[in-house]
């Protein structure tokens, strides 16, 4: 347990020492919250949808962990190329303990930027509702392991840091969009429903905003039960790639 604390503790002082990184990753989720919160509130309300930015805000904040989790596998390579990674696997500690904290540091540095656009969320008007908020971080934390295990999954299968984050663009934008982040899944066209039912980011979404507003389209325990078992899953295929990787 030692050692898997220290590798999460290194991840966590670096994504503190680093402070244009920090800022950096809340700048894109800050914008859709404004703009599409500001910008469709209206036509959203008129289609008798209520206050959209109580709609966005869980979406939003599903949108910031995804984003800083897939990319917490880039750290990977970049250890990779500089040496780090080779010393760490030299040392008396398994692949396995390194994959785990490495993980869990990914995943608690997304959770706090989840925290982080959930409180300036309530800056610009969300309000949780019911007393089931809590559990909003539960669905953070398992939204987070979920794509740092994904991330580190596909980190272990590549040496190129830029085709790396081509792919990870590449996998952001439809695992948002194709979420029910920004629109509720009730009335659309049923090829855009099976989607958004396999999309992992869609249950997700869902438990969060169940959890702060009340609003639910899978279901709780789907929503808990989907997550733990594709979490589990990428765990298991992270950690056999990891351990698979060369140097």
């Amino acid at each position: 347990m030692i050692k898997i604390y220290i590798i999460w503790l290194r991840q966590i002082k670096r994504y503190f020492r680093s402070r244009s990184r920090l800022i950096g990753s809340i700048a894109q989720p800050l914008l859709f919250l404004l703009a599409l919160g500001f910008g469709f509130g209206p036509i959203f309300q008129k289609a008798g949808g209520g206050n959209y930015i109580q709609f966005l805000a869980p979406g939003i904040i599903g949108m910031a962990i995804l984003t800083t989790s897939l990319f917490s596998g880039a750290e990977i390579i970049w250890d990779r190329q500089f040496g780090f990674l080779k010393e760490m696997l030299v040392a008396p500690i398994s692949r396995l303990e390194i994959m785990i904290g490495r993980t869990l540091g990914g995943a608690t540095v997304a959770v706090f930027q989840g925290i982080i656009v959930f409180l300036i969320s309530l800056l610009v008007g969300f309000r949780p509702q019911g007393n089931l908020w809590p559990l909003a971080l539960i669905f953070m934390f398992l939204i987070a392991i979920l794509f740092c295990a994904l991330g580190t999954t596909i980190a272990s299968l590549l040496e190129d840091i830029q085709g790396f984050q081509l792919i990870m663009n590449f996998l952001v934008m439809p695992l948002f969009f194709l979420s029910g982040a920004l629109f509720p899944l009730q009335g659309l066209p049923q090829i855009f429903i099976k989607i958004a039912s396999v999309n992992p980011l869609s249950y997700g979404v869902d438990g969060l905003r169940a959890s702060l507003i009340g609003g639910v389209h899978f279901g709780f325990l789907a929503d808990f039960a989907v997550l733990g078992v594709i979490a589990i899953l990428f765990l298991v295929l992270g950690s056999y790639f990891f351990s698979k990787m060369e140097i």
